[in-house]
């Protein structure tokens, strides 16, 4: 969704020359840009949480993530990032724009928006958007950190190495996205501003809407044993 709702618009402007993009256009695409990566932080927060019951509590696995957790915990990290979206989006379509303005980046970032208003938005950059970081942002990031120092000293205890190798391997997958995805989100909200900031925000944020999302796939796809399988006999049959 997040690919789709940037890279699209992005393709035509390269392609047509057009950079135009309307008022309700940008507030849709800044919804759900707001929306997919508010749910994606706490959907890997979910994930690790399952992981750790997985490795840290097996036994009572089955009872803990029982199909009402799942969907529950689905529906937290859905609804969160909606309403999360939903309102910050509802307060800047509020807000006064003077005349055409231009967006110094290749997609609507809500920030930027802020700062092109006529009116008054220090309290929405001081207040609204660190308390939605610190929500939907370090909250998340934390029950990771916690939840993977368990997984690792739960690991460490295993006597075997293939014992911790393949137990390991087990979050491999969501840890590759992990760091994928909070690395480059951390490096764009954390680095110190400079006079190239803007132009290094615009590489972060491709890597963050274009590269991450593609690599997802192939992340969990390599989990996967009949695709491991497929591969080795397209590789047989290349050699």
């Amino acid at each position: 969704m997040c690919t789709s709702d940037i890279l699209p618009k992005l393709m035509a402007i390269t392609i047509t020359g057009k950079t135009a993009i309307s008022f309700s256009g940008c507030i849709t695409q800044s919804f759900i840009y707001a929306f997919c990566v508010d749910s994606e932080f706490l959907l890997l927060a979910s994930m690790a949480y399952d992981r750790y019951v997985a490795i840290c509590i097996p036994l009572r696995y089955y009872q803990i993530m029982s199909n009402k957790l799942c969907a529950l915990l689905i529906t937290v990290s859905w609804f969160g990032g909606f309403l999360s979206a939903f309102i910050i989006c509802m307060m800047v379509s509020n807000l006064n724009f003077c005349n055409e303005q231009e967006i110094n980046n290749f997609f609507c970032d809500i920030i930027i928006l802020l700062k092109l208003s006529c009116t008054d938005t220090s309290l929405f950059l001081t207040f609204f958007i660190p308390l939605d970081c610190v929500i939907l942002g370090f909250l998340p990031f934390t029950l990771i950190i916690v939840s993977y120092i368990n997984i690792i000293s739960t690991i460490l205890k295993i006597r075997s190495s293939s014992g911790r190798l393949k137990t390991f391997s087990s979050c491999s997958s969501h840890l590759t996205v992990v760091v994928l995805f909070y690395g480059t989100s951390l490096g764009l909200n954390l680095k110190p501003k400079t006079k190239n900031s803007l132009e290094i925000d615009k590489l972060l944020s491709l890597i963050y809407t274009g590269v991450v999302p593609m690599i997802n796939p192939l992340v969990y796809s390599l989990r996967n044993k009949e695709v491991l399988k497929a591969m080795e006999i397209i590789i047989k049959k290349i050699k």
